[in-house]
C-alpha cells in the first residue's frame, strides 16, 4: 500500500478542471485563484480560455492545461492538429486529447496513430494525455488505445466514463495501470468524490482530473488528513 498523501501532497497531483462549456470568465479567475491557493498541478480550460489563464497563471507553479477534440474526439485529425497548435501559441503547457473512437472501432489503429503522432509533434514536446472513454471501449479496444498511445508518443491515458457522467472507477485505473508501464501516466479523470480521490491513487492513478478538487482537499483535512499548503486548518478554506 502507497504511503498516506498529506492535502498538499495530493493538490500537487490534481488537475483542476473548469470544462463546463458554460463558464464564464469570472468563474475561470476564481479557478486560477483556487489553484494557486491550493496548489494544484494545473488548470484545465477550453482552447477560447488559454491564453486568458496562462496570463493568469504566470509565475506561478500551476501548469496550464488544455482539452483538444473534446468531448466527442470525431473531428478531421487536421481540426484536432490545428486546435493543438493554437493552444500552444498561446500558452498550453499541456495538451489531452479525446481518441478517435470511431477509427478505432473501425481496426483503423494506423489512422489512430498517425493522427495522435500529428498531436505529440504539434504539442512540441509538451506533454500529452490521450483521453479515453472507457465504457464505450472493449477490453481489447482498451488494450489497443493503450498501446497506440504509447508508440505515439504520448504521456499518459486518461480514463473518462462521458463528459458529465462521473468519474472512472478504481477497476478502470487498475485496468489501465496493467497494461501501460510504471512510467506512463494514468489519470482518473471527472466529477471524483472526496471518498474514492485516494482509492483511485492507490489502484495506480498518477493524476486526478476533475472539478472538484477544492471540496476534496477540504473533505480530507476535515477527517484530519493534514494541513493544507500553508498550515491552515479547514475553519480558513
Amino acid at each position: 500500500m502507497k504511503a498516506p498523501l498529506s492535502p498538499t501532497a495530493l493538490a500537487a497531483l490534481i488537475e483542476h478542471q473548469i470544462l463546463r462549456p458554460e463558464a464564464s470568465r469570472s468563474e475561470v479567475e476564481k479557478a486560477c485563484g483556487e489553484a494557486r491557493t491550493y496548489g494544484f498541478r494545473s488548470v484545465c480550460v477550453y482552447g477560447s480560455r488559454v491564453s486568458f489563464v496562462a496570463a493568469l497563471l504566470d509565475e506561478s507553479a500551476v501548469k496550464v492545461a488544455t482539452v483538444v477534440g473534446f468531448p466527442l474526439g470525431a473531428m478531421d485529425a487536421d481540426a484536432k492538429r490545428f486546435e493543438t497548435e493554437v493552444a500552444v501559441d498561446n500558452g498550453a503547457q499541456e495538451i489531452n486529447v479525446l481518441l478517435n473512437i470511431g477509427s478505432l472501432k473501425d481496426g483503423d489503429d494506423a489512422a489512430v496513430l498517425r493522427e495522435l503522432r500529428d498531436i505529440v509533434e504539434a504539442a512540441d514536446e509538451r506533454p500529452v494525455g490521450v483521453i479515453l472513454e472507457v465504457p464505450l471501449l472493449t477490453h481489447p479496444e482498451v488494450c489497443r488505445a493503450c498501446d497506440v498511445s504509447t508508440e505515439a508518443g504520448a504521456k499518459s491515458v486518461i480514463a473518462s466514463r462521458g463528459f458529465n457522467s462521473g468519474a472512472p472507477t478504481t477497476e478502470d485505473i487498475k485496468m489501465l495501470r496493467e497494461l501501460v508501464s510504471a512510467s506512463f501516466g494514468v489519470v482518473a479523470a471527472g466529477k471524483i468524490e472526496a471518498s474514492t480521490a485516494l482509492a483511485l491513487i492507490e489502484a495506480g492513478a498518477s493524476r486526478l482530473g476533475t472539478p472538484e478538487g477544492v471540496v476534496i482537499l477540504r473533505r480530507i483535512n476535515e477527517s484530519g488528513g493534514g494541513l493544507l499548503p500553508d498550515g491552515r486548518g479547514s475553519d480558513a478554506l
